[in-house]
């Protein structure tokens, strides 16, 4: 699995963030001065899969691209965070087309085979010209 580099407003976020989560995601960012997980998203709609909260700090850093693992919803199992919940792919995708989001912690999605880390320097990812993102598989993302 690789990732490619995307812009911010290219990705359709389908799920409200935890103010404070951001936040303190965003220091760990800023201190590690680099991008380690890429996010996951939908590889024809663009939605989010998971990492609401990293693409809310980009749009804060004001990066102009990230790494993001393009992925078909059927490698992918979808639960509900919330006890009782359910949610399919087609309520996401319906949620995603219509421009609203889903509650905090109401989507999760599990990725059979874990997910790669990466290891991209924030400068690359606020450079005004398009830079190869080489893909970095490493333990511990951010």
């Amino acid at each position: 699995m690789e990732h490619c580099p995307l812009s911010a407003a290219q990705l359709i976020p389908t799920e409200e963030v935890n103010p404070d989560r951001v936040d303190a995601l965003q220091a760990q960012i800023l201190q590690a001065g680099s991008w380690t997980a890429p996010i996951t998203a939908e590889k024809d709609a663009l939605f989010v899969m998971d990492d609401y909260h990293r693409l809310t700090v980009a749009h804060r850093l004001r990066l102009t691209r990230m790494p993001v693992l393009l992925l078909d919803n059927d490698s992918v199992r979808v639960e509900s965070w919330r006890p009782g919940g359910n949610i399919t792919p087609a309520e996401i995708f319906a949620m995603a087309r219509s421009g609203r989001k889903f509650p905090y912690k109401t989507t999760r999605h599990v990725f059979a085979h874990g997910l790669p880390t990466c290891d991209v320097p924030l400068e690359l990812l606020s450079s005004p010209t398009p830079m190869e993102i080489a893909p970095v598989f490493s333990a511990g993302a951010l």
